[in-house]
C-alpha cells in the first residue's frame, strides 16, 4: 500500500480530520494521547484522527506553522477550521467537534 501524502490524509471526503502534531519526547503530547483515543472512539465513523510526528514530518509542521506541541488542527474538506496548541481537555475537544460534525 502506497504511503499517502499529508494533503491526501487531510482531504478525507466527507469526514473531518483531526491532526495531532506531536513528538515522542514531548510530555504534554503523552497526556493528549488517551484524550484523543477517547474522542476518536466517541466520534467513530464521523471523524478521522491522525498523529503526525513533527520530527519525522517537518514539512507538514512547517506548512501549518506548528510552533509548539502538541498542536491539534481540525481539517474539514482539506481546510483548517480550528487549531489549538497545548493539551485540550476531552470535554472541550468534544464541544469543538460537535460544532463541526453537526
Amino acid at each position: 500500500m502506497a504511503k499517502k501524502s499529508f494533503s491526501e490524509l487531510i482531504s478525507s471526503p466527507g469526514m473531518p480530520v483531526l491532526v495531532d502534531f506531536y513528538a515522542d519526547w514531548c510530555g504534554p503530547c503523552k497526556t493528549m494521547a488517551p484524550i484523543l483515543e477517547q474522542v476518536a472512539a466517541q466520534h467513530q465513523g464521523k471523524l478521522k484522527v491522525i498523529k503526525v510526528d513533527v520530527d519525522r514530518n517537518q514539512a507538514a509542521a512547517q506548512q501549518f506553522r506548528v510552533q509548539s506541541i502538541p498542536t491539534l488542527i481540525l481539517f474539514h474538506k482539506g481546510q483548517p477550521v480550528w487549531r489549538q496548541a497545548g493539551v485540550v481537555p476531552a470535554h472541550q475537544l468534544s464541544q469543538v467537534l460537535q460544532g463541526v460534525l453537526s
